[in-house]
Protein backbone atom coordinates (compact mmCIF):
# COMPACT_ATOMS: atom_id res chain seq x y z
CA UNK A 1 0.00 0.00 0.00
CA UNK A 2 2.92 2.33 0.71
CA UNK A 3 4.33 1.87 -2.78
CA UNK A 4 0.86 2.21 -4.33
CA UNK A 5 0.27 5.46 -2.41
CA UNK A 6 3.55 6.91 -3.71
CA UNK A 7 2.55 5.95 -7.26
CA UNK A 8 -0.90 7.56 -6.88
CA UNK A 9 0.18 10.84 -5.26
CA UNK A 10 3.10 13.15 -4.52
CA UNK A 11 5.41 12.59 -1.55
CA UNK A 12 4.40 15.95 -0.06
CA UNK A 13 0.73 14.91 -0.36
CA UNK A 14 0.60 11.30 0.82
CA UNK A 15 3.41 11.12 3.39
CA UNK A 16 1.91 13.58 5.92
CA UNK A 17 -1.47 11.82 5.62
CA UNK A 18 0.12 8.42 6.31
CA UNK A 19 1.99 9.72 9.34
CA UNK A 20 -0.92 11.78 10.65
CA UNK A 21 -3.62 9.14 10.27
CA UNK A 22 -2.19 6.64 12.76
CA UNK A 23 -2.15 8.92 15.85
CA UNK A 24 -5.62 10.11 14.80
CA UNK A 25 -7.09 6.61 14.55
CA UNK A 26 -5.77 5.27 17.87
CA UNK A 27 -7.45 7.84 20.18
CA UNK A 28 -10.65 7.80 18.11
CA UNK A 29 -10.81 4.02 18.51
CA UNK A 30 -10.31 4.46 22.25
CA UNK A 31 -13.19 6.92 22.45
CA UNK A 32 -15.62 5.10 20.15
CA UNK A 33 -14.84 1.48 21.00
CA UNK A 34 -13.45 1.54 24.53
CA UNK A 35 -15.30 4.50 26.01
CA UNK A 36 -12.06 6.26 26.96
CA UNK A 37 -12.28 10.04 27.59
CA UNK A 38 -10.53 12.60 25.40
CA UNK A 39 -9.68 16.06 26.71
CA UNK A 40 -10.57 19.32 24.96
CA UNK A 41 -6.93 19.63 23.86
CA UNK A 42 -7.17 16.13 22.42
CA UNK A 43 -10.34 16.96 20.46
CA UNK A 44 -8.67 20.12 19.11
CA UNK A 45 -5.78 17.90 17.99
CA UNK A 46 -8.23 15.57 16.23
CA UNK A 47 -9.85 18.51 14.44
CA UNK A 48 -6.44 19.88 13.39
CA UNK A 49 -5.42 16.52 11.87
CA UNK A 50 -8.75 16.20 10.04
CA UNK A 51 -8.41 19.77 8.72
CA UNK A 52 -4.86 19.05 7.54
CA UNK A 53 -5.90 15.86 5.76
CA UNK A 54 -8.88 17.66 4.17
CA UNK A 55 -6.54 20.35 2.77
CA UNK A 56 -4.52 17.65 1.02
CA UNK A 57 -7.53 16.34 -0.90
CA UNK A 58 -7.80 19.44 -3.09
CA UNK A 59 -9.90 19.38 -6.23
CA UNK A 60 -8.25 19.93 -9.59
CA UNK A 61 -9.74 20.94 -12.95
CA UNK A 62 -7.45 18.55 -14.85
CA UNK A 63 -9.17 15.42 -16.26
CA UNK A 64 -8.78 12.46 -13.92
CA UNK A 65 -6.88 14.51 -11.32
CA UNK A 66 -9.72 14.42 -8.77
CA UNK A 67 -10.01 10.63 -8.99
CA UNK A 68 -6.23 10.31 -8.70
CA UNK A 69 -6.19 12.59 -5.65
CA UNK A 70 -9.00 10.58 -4.03
CA UNK A 71 -7.15 7.32 -4.68
CA UNK A 72 -3.95 8.73 -3.16
CA UNK A 73 -5.90 9.95 -0.11
CA UNK A 74 -7.56 6.56 0.48
CA UNK A 75 -4.31 4.65 0.06
CA UNK A 76 -2.50 7.02 2.45
CA UNK A 77 -5.26 6.57 5.06
CA UNK A 78 -5.00 2.78 4.65
CA UNK A 79 -1.25 2.98 5.26
CA UNK A 80 -1.96 5.08 8.37
CA UNK A 81 -4.28 2.35 9.65
CA UNK A 82 -1.57 -0.27 9.06
CA UNK A 83 0.99 1.92 10.87
CA UNK A 84 -1.31 2.26 13.88
CA UNK A 85 -1.78 -1.52 13.97
CA UNK A 86 1.90 -2.44 13.68
CA UNK A 87 3.00 0.09 16.32
CA UNK A 88 0.63 -1.54 18.83
CA UNK A 89 1.79 -5.03 17.82
CA UNK A 90 5.46 -3.99 18.07
CA UNK A 91 4.91 -2.53 21.54
CA UNK A 92 3.46 -5.87 22.67
CA UNK A 93 6.29 -7.79 20.99
CA UNK A 94 8.92 -5.73 22.82
CA UNK A 95 7.73 -7.31 26.06
CA UNK A 96 9.27 -10.56 24.78
CA UNK A 97 12.19 -9.69 22.43
CA UNK A 98 14.79 -6.95 21.98
CA UNK A 99 14.42 -4.21 19.32
CA UNK A 100 17.21 -5.76 17.22
CA UNK A 101 15.47 -9.16 17.19
CA UNK A 102 12.15 -7.56 16.29
CA UNK A 103 13.52 -5.54 13.37
CA UNK A 104 15.33 -8.62 12.02
CA UNK A 105 12.16 -10.70 12.31
CA UNK A 106 10.40 -7.97 10.33
CA UNK A 107 13.09 -8.06 7.63
CA UNK A 108 12.84 -11.86 7.35
CA UNK A 109 9.03 -11.65 7.18
CA UNK A 110 9.22 -9.04 4.41
CA UNK A 111 11.66 -11.20 2.45
CA UNK A 112 9.51 -14.33 2.75
CA UNK A 113 6.37 -12.50 1.61
CA UNK A 114 7.84 -10.31 -1.15
CA UNK A 115 10.81 -12.22 -2.55
CA UNK A 116 8.78 -14.66 -4.70
CA UNK A 117 6.97 -11.79 -6.44
CA UNK A 118 10.23 -9.89 -6.93
CA UNK A 119 11.94 -12.90 -8.52
CA UNK A 120 8.94 -13.63 -10.77
CA UNK A 121 9.04 -10.08 -12.12
CA UNK A 122 12.42 -10.71 -13.77
CA UNK A 123 13.42 -7.08 -13.16
CA UNK A 124 15.88 -7.47 -10.29
CA UNK A 125 19.10 -7.18 -12.31
CA UNK A 126 18.05 -4.13 -14.38
CA UNK A 127 16.80 -2.33 -11.26
CA UNK A 128 20.03 -3.07 -9.37
CA UNK A 129 22.13 -1.84 -12.30
CA UNK A 130 20.17 1.42 -12.60
CA UNK A 131 19.45 2.22 -8.95
CA UNK A 132 22.04 0.31 -6.93
CA UNK A 133 23.14 3.18 -4.68
CA UNK A 134 19.63 4.50 -4.13
CA UNK A 135 18.50 1.01 -3.12
CA UNK A 136 21.44 0.51 -0.76
CA UNK A 137 21.02 3.88 0.94
CA UNK A 138 17.25 3.52 1.27
CA UNK A 139 17.59 -0.07 2.43
CA UNK A 140 19.98 1.01 5.19
CA UNK A 141 18.11 4.12 6.31
CA UNK A 142 14.61 2.63 6.58
CA UNK A 143 15.31 -0.11 9.16
CA UNK A 144 17.87 2.07 10.96
CA UNK A 145 15.31 4.80 11.60
CA UNK A 146 12.69 2.36 12.85
CA UNK A 147 15.28 0.54 14.98
CA UNK A 148 15.91 3.82 16.83
CA UNK A 149 12.16 4.18 17.37
CA UNK A 150 11.96 0.60 18.72
CA UNK A 151 14.74 1.31 21.22
CA UNK A 152 12.83 4.41 22.35
CA UNK A 153 9.62 2.36 22.48
CA UNK A 154 11.28 -0.10 24.86
CA UNK A 155 12.03 2.79 27.24
CA UNK A 156 8.81 4.85 27.22
CA UNK A 157 5.04 4.46 26.68
CA UNK A 158 3.81 4.21 23.10
CA UNK A 159 1.23 6.96 23.75
CA UNK A 160 4.06 9.42 24.37
CA UNK A 161 6.45 8.37 21.60
CA UNK A 162 4.11 7.64 18.68
CA UNK A 163 2.91 11.28 18.39
CA UNK A 164 6.48 12.63 18.65
CA UNK A 165 7.54 10.39 15.75
CA UNK A 166 5.01 12.04 13.47
CA UNK A 167 6.94 15.33 13.37
CA UNK A 168 8.35 13.81 10.18
CA UNK A 169 5.17 14.93 8.38
CA UNK A 170 6.64 18.42 7.99
CA UNK A 171 10.01 17.05 6.84
CA UNK A 172 8.31 14.79 4.29
CA UNK A 173 6.28 17.62 2.82
CA UNK A 174 9.28 19.97 2.76
CA UNK A 175 11.50 17.39 1.02
CA UNK A 176 8.82 16.67 -1.58
CA UNK A 177 8.54 20.36 -2.40
CA UNK A 178 12.24 21.29 -2.21
CA UNK A 179 13.90 18.18 -3.66
CA UNK A 180 11.23 16.68 -5.93
CA UNK A 181 9.85 20.08 -7.04
CA UNK A 182 6.22 19.08 -6.31
CA UNK A 183 3.49 21.69 -6.73
CA UNK A 184 1.12 23.16 -4.13
CA UNK A 185 3.98 23.92 -1.76
CA UNK A 186 2.39 26.52 0.54
CA UNK A 187 -0.86 24.57 0.89
CA UNK A 188 0.87 21.28 1.56
CA UNK A 189 3.26 22.78 4.10
CA UNK A 190 0.30 24.35 5.91
CA UNK A 191 -1.53 21.02 5.85
CA UNK A 192 1.45 19.12 7.22
CA UNK A 193 1.92 21.72 9.97
CA UNK A 194 -1.75 21.35 10.93
CA UNK A 195 -1.38 17.57 11.12
CA UNK A 196 1.81 17.87 13.17
CA UNK A 197 0.21 20.36 15.57
CA UNK A 198 -2.77 18.03 15.98
CA UNK A 199 -0.51 15.05 16.66
CA UNK A 200 1.44 16.98 19.29
CA UNK A 201 -1.81 18.17 20.92
CA UNK A 202 -3.03 14.57 21.09
CA UNK A 203 0.28 13.43 22.53
CA UNK A 204 0.43 16.00 25.35
CA UNK A 205 -3.26 15.53 26.13
CA UNK A 206 -2.40 12.03 27.42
Amino acid sequence: MLAAAYEAGDLSQVYPIMRGASPLLVPLAGVLLLGEPLTLRGWLGVLAIIAGIALFSEASPRPGAMARSRKALLLALAVGLAIAAYIVVDKIALNHVTPAVLIEATNIGNALVLLPAVLRSGRVKPEVRRHKWTMLIGGALMPSGYLLFLFALSLAPVAVLAPMREIGTVFGAALGIAVLKEKGGARRLLSSCLITAGVIALGISG
